[in-house]
């Protein structure tokens, strides 16, 4: 296959591109006409190929068209993409590193931008593109591809397209996941999303060029092999909370899981509120249930996020309550719900909250005001995060030393998109929606226990979650 600049020759065009064949994964990507192509699903399967290939052939068959490539970082950029194109392009298409673009005598173009934080958004406002390739899309989150979707625009004629790239993991992992797996949300049209699987195994040049590849993949640990190799989207390297599970297949027993139906606690179990504040983003609240074993259940939250006109959660964005506000409706809560109405309870919250105490303008006093008090939640966050892994962990009977209750409905989208930070070790990465991460930190540091035994599933000869019904109703 190969294409040819379709206008006057130039100095700087003298020749003719030459592609070589597509595997046939790349060329149903090459050939997709929806608005929104997905690609990708594993490691080695030939994604950056197709993506800079796209772009060149968009560049040559339409005149005067806009193409923006896209990553997390410009490293990446020169790597993956501009350097690979400068040997590609040269004598065919001018580029311009003061701009970073590619000039096409035709006047295409194709613009390298990248995008490692919200801010680096700032860049893109105001821009048209009729064809975006964002490589590796699931390192940015859904508010940033959404962001970056919104600069595909144009009164040409030409094609508008957004091509993604992306393997299992990342930031935007849950939002890729939601449209592989074709559950759209209101406004977001079946007609215009495709994904295609690409594996190591469809591409015949890497397996040609590098055929122990495969083993290499084989060798990795178990969840970033099944991610990296097999494309399994339902696990991947990189989770913070990795054993936090609603789906008792995780772990290959219907029997395990965190999530549960709600049920009143016994009069007995003592209550606790966790709080962590939030504007712009949103702000958490939890009760917690103590059993007689000292296992807890999160049985209400109040979570301060936007909805859509669907009443769902817009992930990450504040509601932008004041203090007063924000504390009233907790005070309500705890006056109106029958789980919590004439209790005693004991609040933690984010020590941030008590900043100015001493000219008697911090938030702590607006809610003092509502009789809704709180002790300085510890923030070491190293030593918290450890000790959430030990209330998920399962003991060598198959019970986890916490629940949720499913109606914590900000808790269970939250905590299973959580990643490690890239630059500081056993840390969650603070980017992210880590609101009801962090009061659940705060409250597990006012409970601490040591860790679980090591878990032995093949000890279990019971139903774990009516087995421990019947254990801690019974006393």
């Amino acid at each position: 296959m190969e294409t040819k600049n379709n206008l006057l020759p130039s100095a700087s065009c003298l020749h003719t591109l030459k592609m070589p064949p597509p595997n046939p994964r790349q060329r149903l990507f090459f050939r997709a006409k929806q608005k929104y192509v997905i690609f990708g699903g594993a490691r080695g399967g030939g994604k950056s190929w197709a993506v800079r290939w796209k772009a060149v052939l968009m560049c040559c068959k339409y005149p005067g068209s806009r193409v923006l490539i896209m990553r997390r970082s410009y490293p990446e950029l020169l790597a993956n993409h501009i350097n690979p194109l400068k040997s590609l392009l040269y004598g065919f298409a001018d580029y311009n590193g003061t701009e970073h673009e590619f000039r096409f005598p035709n006047g295409s173009t194709i613009k390298f931008m990248y995008c490692a934080n919200d801010d680096d958004l700032l860049n893109i406002q105001g821009h048209e593109y009729d064809v975006i390739c964002i490589d590796e899309a699931t390192q940015m989150t859904e508010y940033q591809i959404k962001t970056i979707a919104a600069c595909v625009r144009g009164v040409n004629a030409f094609p508008k397209r957004l091509y993604m790239t992306c393997n299992p993991g990342g930031k935007g992992h849950q939002y890729i996941k939601r449209l592989k797996e074709r559950k759209f949300r209101d406004g977001e049209k079946p007609e215009d999303y495709v994904f295609i699987q690409s594996l190591v195994t469809d591409n015949a040049a890497l397996m040609r060029e590098q055929p122990d590849y495969i083993e290499q993949l084989k060798a990795l640990p178990p969840k970033m092999r099944d991610a990296w190799l097999y494309g399994n989207w339902d696990i991947y390297e990189g989770q913070f909370f990795e054993e936090f599970t609603d789906n008792p297949e995780h772990y290959g027993d219907k029997r395990f899981t965190h999530v549960i139906a709600p049920f009143a606690p016994p009069p007995g179990w003592k209550i606790y509120r966790s709080f962590d504040w939030g504007y712009a983003r949103p702000f958490s609240c939890a009760w917690w249930a103590v059993d007689y074993d000292g296992v807890v259940y999160r049985i209400l939250e109040l979570y301060g996020c936007r909805k859509d006109q669907d009443g769902r959660d817009i992930p990450n964005e504040g509601v932008k309550w004041v203090d007063d506000k924000i504390f009233s409706e907790i005070a309500r809560m705890e006056r109106e719900h029958p789980w919590l109405a004439g209790k005693s309870i004991q609040g933690v919250a984010d020590p941030s909250i008590w900043a100015g105490e001493e000219s008697g303008v911090s938030r702590y006093d607006a809610a003092v005001k509502h009789r809704v008090y709180f002790e300085k939640g510890n923030n070491d966050r190293i030593p918290g995060w450890m000790q959430c892994h030990y209330r998920l962990s399962f003991d060598k009977n198959g019970y986890p030393m916490m629940y949720v209750f499913k109606t914590c409905e900000a808790f269970v989208r939250t905590i299973p998109l959580l990643c490690y930070d890239p630059h500081t070790a056993e840390d969650l990465d603070s980017s992210q929606e880590d609101h009801a991460a962090d009061e659940w930190r705060y409250f597990c540091m006012t409970n601490p226990i040591q860790p679980q035994p090591e878990q032995r599933k093949t000890d279990i000869g019971f139903d774990p979650l009516n087995q421990f019904t019947r254990r801690r109703m019974k006393k």
